[in-house]
């Protein structure tokens, strides 16, 4: 048992996991961390004690007894001593041979991995946030938005109790917008290992494109450094998921496995947009996730064929503009723990939509722009969506920036964005043809 199994969560978000003082504590066998040292020796440029240990987020004086060990076994030999942890080593041909014996089995070669164990006691602990959302904080975090408080009632019980939600709606009334907000009312960061070892196996964890570090003045000074504090993750995932990407990837040429996105939102959030749109079959998806929904945990296999366990320890949003009906039968949806709708905006809630849309751009929006524009909608018996002011705004920036003149709003401008974003046929006007064509009495078309 290491020092991190015993943690708690007060110990954990005061000090953070604590360094280890011996091998033993790293919960990682001392063959596979003098191996993972072999690999440094061989590629850095300078591999000093020092450079080692930074490479493998130990402290100093393990890297410098995993050297040693090294040493011992005339595998590397030392070039230079000047001082400590100044010590400069090189590979020897014994060294080259089982370096080559051990890429073949084990290709990584970032920071020292943590124990599974170590990794799941850490989820469980650290996925129920510490302070439980308000109707304060979760109006805070979707301060941007314009929802009604029975919506906002319901997204924090979802956040409270991180079951899952099964939020529908057509197109464009803000489903991922308020997706993506959710994760923002879950307060507090919380700690992740670079990588986790099992069996002589090598599972990441860390990707710097789901994960965010956490700012330097909330990071304790002394901890464990095969551990990042970052922000809890969101990761959002499309119409690209296929049912192969929610286990383990193992990279043939890398030697080791890369973890699913699903395993990479623990302690998060996890989105998945347009479900029902993806490369797999919604039905598909769903049964491969009954049992990590309902006991928040994963069964995730190595290329051998054996099974691991792991946390399932995420909030999930299935995000769809298709029917319940069209993509799961009644006895799953029970399973989820909470379905809302988000419905179109009321006239009212789209001029507020509106006007934070233009003050955000800096633009005056004066009641009968709003007046005309609402009367468009009218006219053609429109459906008002919440994404279309942005939409439209976007639109008279981009006449204005054409034609040169100073961003600014007017019914004629609102009548020319409105006509771009929902299209409209273009022709000649008999002005147009009286320029372009004088009074020839020829088709202008065959001109």
């Amino acid at each position: 048992m290491t020092h991190t199994t015993i943690l708690t969560r007060t110990e954990i978000e005061s000090m953070g996991p604590p360094a280890p003082e011996e091998l033993m504590d790293a919960g990682v066998a001392e063959g596979f961390l003098c191996d993972l040292a072999l690999k440094h020796v061989a590629y850095l440029p300078d591999p000093t004690t020092a450079a080692i240990a930074k490479r493998l987020h130990l402290p100093r004086t393990l890297s410098e007894e995993l050297l040693q060990h090294l040493y011992r076994e005339k595998l590397i030999e030392v070039r230079l001593q000047t001082s400590v942890g100044a010590t400069r080593y090189a590979m020897l041909d014994h060294g080259w041979e089982r370096l080559a014996r051990v890429q073949a089995v084990c290709g990584y070669t970032g920071p020292a991995p943590v124990s599974l164990a170590d990794y799941t006691h850490m989820m469980r602990l650290q996925a129920v946030p510490s302070r439980p959302a308000s109707m304060e904080t979760v109006k805070e975090a979707f301060q941007d938005l314009v929802l009604p408080e029975t919506l906002l009632q319901t997204l924090g019980c979802v956040i409270n109790s991180r079951r899952s939600l099964f939020l529908t709606g057509i197109p464009g009334t803000g489903k991922t917008a308020v997706s993506e907000r959710i994760n923002a009312a879950l307060p507090g960061a919380i700690w992740i290992p670079y990588a986790v070892e099992l069996d002589g196996q090598i599972i990441r964890i860390y990707d710097s494109h789901c994960h965010r570090a956490a700012p330097e003045d909330v990071t304790p000074a002394e901890y464990d450094h095969r551990w990042i504090l970052i922000e809890r993750p969101l990761v959002i995932v499309g119409g690209e998921l296929t049912l192969d990407d929610t286990d383990l990837k193992w990279s043939e040429s890398a030697r080791f496995y890369e973890a699913p996105f699903q395993m990479k939102s623990n302690g998060g959030t996890l989105v998945i947009d347009d479900f029902g749109r993806q490369r797999v079959a919604p039905h598909d998806l769903l049964n491969r996730w009954i049992v990590p929904l309902e006991r928040r945990v994963d069964y995730l296999t190595l290329v051998t064929g054996k099974k691991l366990e792991v946390p399932f320890e995420q909030l999930v949003v299935f995000s769809t503009n298709l029917e319940e009906k069209d993509l799961v039968d009644e006895a799953f949806l029970r399973r989820m723990g909470y379905r809302a709708r988000v419905e179109p905006p009321t006239p009212a809630a789209y001029m507020e939509i509106f006007r934070r849309a233009s003050q955000a751009r800096g633009l005056h929006c004066e009641q009968p722009c709003l007046d005309h524009l609402l009367n468009n909608y009218m006219i053609e018996h429109r459906v008002m969506k919440a994404c279309e002011p942005r939409d439209i705004l976007n639109r008279v920036t981009d006449i204005c920036l054409f034609e040169g003149r100073p961003l600014e709003l007017s019914p004629k401008l609102i009548d020319l964005a409105w006509r771009n974003y929902f299209g409209t046929s273009h022709g000649f006007t008999p002005n147009e043809e009286r320029a372009a064509f004088g009074h020839a009495k020829t088709d202008p078309l065959q001109l």
